[in-house]
């Protein structure tokens, strides 16, 4: 785990109102006016692959809008491994349980550099209170997190080892944009998908051998229609 201290990490009280993601985060409906009610500042910040944003038990106090980058959410399972159960992209809105919990539910690690505006939970149901935009909002955000982890568990979690790992890969190539996507480590992977280190390289290497998909290191280009034959099956 890398260590990044705030101050170096910070990159700046974010510019809410001019952000070029504004159509796509929580504050997208805000007008002017709302904006002035925005008392606490809203801080940027940058943190390394490896580094975490919060983890399981720590106070929460924020949300998070992912700006560029992945995340992933680790939870501790029963008999002491742990389970990545969720990833977050850019746009996503993280850290949703502060609005009713008093601490986060996950550990958050960051797996590709990320830039991320934090956002006070206070400021947020301020706002919210008079914005029924916002609140709206909030509850679609709900909405989004619970399908996702509908879909994390009918995917990624089901079906055999080769369908979890041809799920995950289409998966990512939809969040990049086109049949491109750029895995994480194999441990990653597997924690993931639920499969051991060894198995999750051993199919990765099979679709290689077989043309599914090409690549050097962990950028591939992917065949969605061969992938969606393991779907299928």
């Amino acid at each position: 785990m890398k260590t990044v201290s705030l101050d170096n990490a910070w990159k700046g009280e974010a510019d809410c109102l001019s952000c070029s993601l504004r159509e796509t985060v929580l504050f997208s409906g805000l007008s002017v006016v709302d904006f002035e009610k925005i008392h606490n500042p809203i801080d940027q910040y940058m943190l390394p692959a490896g580094s975490d944003l919060y983890h399981e038990g720590d106070c929460a106090d924020y949300m998070y809008t992912i700006r560029s980058g992945i995340v992933k959410f680790t939870q501790v399972l029963a008999d002491g491994n742990q389970r990545i159960v969720r990833l977050g992209f850019s746009s996503d809105i993280i850290g949703l349980e502060s609005l009713f919990e008093s601490t986060y539910k996950h550990r958050v690690t960051v797996l590709r550099d990320l830039e991320v505006c934090r956002l006070p939970v206070t400021t947020i149901n301020q706002i919210s209170a008079d914005n029924q935009t916002l609140h709206r909002e909030l509850l679609n955000r709900w909405h989004q997190a619970l399908n996702e982890a509908d879909n994390w568990l009918t995917l990624l979690s089901t079906g055999s080892s080769r369908q979890r790992m041809a799920n995950l890969l289409i998966m990512l190539s939809k969040k990049h944009g086109d049949n491109c996507c750029q895995l994480f480590s194999r441990e990653d992977v597997g924690s993931i998908l639920g499969l051991t280190t060894e198995t999750a390289s051993r199919i990765i290497a099979e679709f290689k051998r077989n043309n599914i998909i090409k690549g050097v290191g962990n950028y591939y280009t992917i065949d969605i229609n061969q992938l969606s034959k393991f779907i299928s099956d």
